[in-house]
């Protein structure tokens, strides 16, 4: 069953931002976590296509545009899948 909305800790763990859904969820609380340029204010933020997620963690910034929302979560490969990096600059040259 699909669904245009999903929490946002769901995500993030679908995502591999976060290693399990409870840090992810603690990510979130502990204000590390924006959507659309606001902080999250809870793990059960829902989230859509198309909105634009920072996550703020371990000295890395990452900016990224949810494609897809996610239905497992599974391999690297395919959780690459779910979002756009937007903190990657232009290509050099």
């Amino acid at each position: 069953m699909r669904t245009d909305r999903q929490r946002l800790d769901k995500w993030l763990w679908f995502a591999r931002f976060a290693k399990t859904r409870s840090l992810a969820a603690r990510l979130i609380e502990d204000g590390f976590v924006r959507v659309n340029g606001q902080r999250a204010d809870a793990p059960s933020k829902a989230l859509a296509v198309g909105d634009v997620v920072t996550v703020a963690a371990q000295h890395v910034t990452a900016a990224v545009r949810v494609i897809d929302l996610g239905e497992r979560r599974g391999p690297a490969p395919e959780a690459r899948l779910l979002y756009a990096d937007l903190s990657a600059g232009p290509p050099a040259g």
